[in-house]
């Protein structure tokens, strides 16, 4: 099988690039290196090339024609989505549309896409199902629902089978020290905690302790990187093998209080990690916690790292060996 992974060079799609490679699939790697790293790239040729130029894509098409499309390619920062949603739109539904554009002429049968839990919404019943009402409260969340939603049409015009994952907190690092997370500027709890013990910064910062949570503090479902690519490929199987389209959450199915990951990040690093309490930011559920009994039962996927200290734990190896990412 050969597959176009979009976004290849990024946090996640490097990992399921090398998880790819491992199984005998060959990848062939697109990204404009705007987010991501050539550096993440290893053992795969890296095409540099933006999803805005449709051109390209359907060249690279003909010339290595692939069985699916693995699709990570998008900008996803959600303060950032609100105060310049023109971006968002661009890169992240125009860029999808126009990579659809020539999958869908290039005879491309099956598509798996990097969606977000942030489709969702603020929630309504926890932990959240695929049939949770979806209903986004952020630019970052109407993108991803409104690829979802082409998505859905192309089966019925053009009989593209699809495969959306829906995304909860993506963490950790390759357990083998070859790659990890490199974001500028950082948003993730964990990266931002671990950079206390590497002296980058004074304390962890917790934004808001008088939520509804046994601690005060927000609840997140984390999924270690490894685990999000393992859901990559078994979707990719599961389209090859006939399987229908669907909506997967990918969580552990538990959550995290930002106080159980600090406290965590202070067992693994042997810091002591300081930490303040700023405001809350707006537009932050209390909880936020995947049901993940559909994506277990359909794709038969089982988590190999599901433990907060393994994503704490291979992020501080990887942060500690390349204190400045990639740039190392």
């Amino acid at each position: 099988m050969r597959v176009l992974v979009t976004g290849g060079a990024g946090y996640i799609g490097s990992q399921t690039v090398k998880e790819l490679l491992r199984e005998g699939i060959e990848p062939v790697v697109v990204d404009d290196l705007s987010k991501g790293h050539a550096e993440a790239v290893r053992g795969v040729e890296l095409h540099v090339i933006a999803l805005e130029d449709r051109d390209r894509i359907a060249s690279l098409l003909k010339e290595r024609p692939v069985d699916a499309v693995v699709h990570f390619a998008a900008f996803c920062y959600v303060a950032e989505s609100m105060e310049d949603p023109l971006r968002y739109w661009r890169n992240n539904v125009i860029g999808s549309v126009r990579l659809l554009d020539a999958a869908v002429e290039a005879g491309v049968r099956s598509f798996v896409f990097s969606s977000s839990c942030a489709t969702y919404g603020e929630p309504i019943a926890m932990p959240l199902r695929e049939d949770h009402p979806q209903n986004p409260v952020n630019v970052y969340g109407d993108t991803k629902l409104a690829v979802e939603k082409l998505l859905r049409s192309l089966e019925e015009s053009h009989g593209l089978r699809s495969i959306a994952l829906r995304y909860f907190n993506a963490a950790g690092a390759d357990p083998d020290g070859e790659l990890g997370e490199d974001h500028d500027p950082e948003t993730h709890l964990i990266p931002l905690v671990l950079q206390v013990p590497l002296g980058l910064r004074k304390q962890a910062l917790i934004y808001g302790d008088d939520y509804d949570t046994p601690d005060g503090t927000c609840i997140r479902d984390y999924i270690h990187t490894v685990d999000l690519a393992r859901a990559h490929i078994l979707s990719l199987r599961h389209l090859a093998d006939g399987g229908a389209s669907d909506a997967f959450n990918v969580g552990i199915g538990r959550g995290y209080s930002v106080r159980e990951v600090v406290e965590c990040a202070r067992r693994v690093t042997g810091h002591a990690i300081p930490e303040i309490v700023e405001e809350r930011r707006p537009g932050d559920p209390a909880r936020l916690v995947a049901a993940s009994d559909k994506i277990r039962r359909v794709l038969s996927w089982e988590p190999r790292l599901p433990e907060l200290e393994d994503m704490v734990r291979t992020a501080w190896e990887w942060h500690r060996n390349h204190p400045d990412g990639y740039a190392v």
